[in-house]
């Protein structure tokens, strides 16, 4: 926001802005990603031999990392990969306020099986983890140690669920009501069309985390306006909306299609997102994305349903090459001695607990202790000092 504020002074002032992704490359994220793409480039080492200057930085290697994973279906941890992720895609996993890291599993359109949700409850149990249901019709589980991760997972992995990308700028939930399955205002099967949506798009690295919402009919129980692309049910087939969000600035979705069958419903999401992974600024939700566009949502449309720019065939192809690709990374993980090295709380003492970390129960479950509670003594603005003669 700082640096918005600032560009737009200048520009007032009749000063050139330039849209420069840093001190180590004279061209924008969306710039950035033409030249990987047109290019074939396929590491950071290259890309910034080629087009960029320096050693690169906390703001170029994390883009460069995403646009990497947004064309290519590879591992984010492979090779020289691992060394440009921030620090939740480094360990895949959200870090947490004491140094612990949550764990969520994917549950698609928030639809999980009793054996499921046991097996769950178990590894919960068994690892000691808080327990929470996320607004996005997920279970995420708290307080898990950087070595417990790979057993947690494999548990996880091994009863049939996959990486929920909490920790990345992607897809992460696809929340839906139950729709025409149970509900007797529902006309279409929103969970059906929410599970499907969300593993279409799972694993889609983009400029920065997409939610969507489906929702059975025009009650809205999913909120469906309040995500980056929500579809709410008609009699006809499915409206679209995109570019809502929570956050700092809240923004309610704008209707982009009206009665659309699901096959161009799917075809209209895929063309949208796909849009904004290959042209919006580094960090931008949808929103002010949309917004950011010359013509705005017309001409956002004119693109995604009419083929105004000739690039359709185009990101229909890159969205079907990353469907085909996709490949659950913690699964991957597991199978690679090599990344789970990685996964260490001390280089000398792998398996050894971080005796820092310190909890106290509350309603029935247990949370990181607070400074007091851990009896640690915080010094003032000066120390006494002993001397010979006694303190001074």
């Amino acid at each position: 926001m700082v640096k918005q504020l600032l560009q737009a002074q200048l520009a007032e002032a009749g000063i050139e802005v330039g849209n420069d992704l840093c001190e180590h490359f004279s061209l924008s994220r969306a710039q950035l990603f033409d030249v990987v793409r047109v290019s074939g480039i396929r590491t950071f080492s290259e890309l910034l031999t080629t087009h960029g200057r320096g050693r690169g930085c906390d703001v170029c290697r994390p883009v460069a990392a995403s646009i990497l994973a947004s064309l290519y279906q590879e591992h984010v941890l492979d090779g020289e990969r691992a060394a440009l992720q921030d620090t939740n895609d480094h360990v895949m996993a959200n870090m947490q306020k004491d140094g612990t890291y949550s764990v969520v599993p994917r549950i698609p359109g928030g639809e999980v099986t009793p054996e499921g949700l046991i097996v769950i409850g178990e590894v919960a149990k068994d690892f000691g983890l808080y327990t929470k249901i996320t607004g996005g019709q997920r279970i995420d589980l708290f307080g898990a140690r950087i070595e417990q991760l790979p057993a947690i997972w494999s548990r996880l992995v091994d009863a049939g669920f996959e990486s929920g990308h909490a920790y990345g700028k992607s897809l992460r939930t696809v929340k839906s009501c139950v729709g025409s399955t149970w509900c007797r205002f529902g006309v279409q099967d929103s969970v059906g069309l929410a599970i499907a949506l969300e593993l279409r798009y799972r694993g889609l690295r983009s400029p920065h985390k997409i939610k969507l919402g489906v929702s059975g009919c025009a009650r809205e129980c999913a909120e469906a306006r309040g995500k980056d692309v929500g579809v709410i049910a008609t009699d006809h087939g499915w409206n679209m909306y995109v570019g809502g969000n929570g956050g700092f600035t809240p923004r309610h979705a704008q209707l982009f299609a009206e009665d659309l069958t699901t096959e161009q419903l799917v075809r209209a999401i895929d063309r949208f997102l796909m849009y904004y992974v290959r042209t919006a600024d580094r960090l931008q939700r949808t929103a002010p994305w949309v917004e950011s566009v010359e013509g705005g949502i017309d001409a956002i449309r004119a693109v995604v349903l009419d083929d105004s720019l000739g690039i359709a065939a185009d990101l229909d192809a890159a969205m079907d090459a990353h469907v085909g690709g996709y490949r659950d990374e913690w699964a991957a993980t597991l199978e690679d001695p090599e990344k789970l090295r990685k996964f260490a709380s001390f280089v000398n003492a792998p398996d050894v607990a971080d005796p820092d970390l310190a909890y106290v129960p509350e309603r029935g479950q247990k949370r990181p202790a607070t400074a007091e509670e851990r009896g640690v003594v915080i010094g003032g603005p000066t120390l006494p000092v002993r001397t010979a003669g006694g303190p001074l």
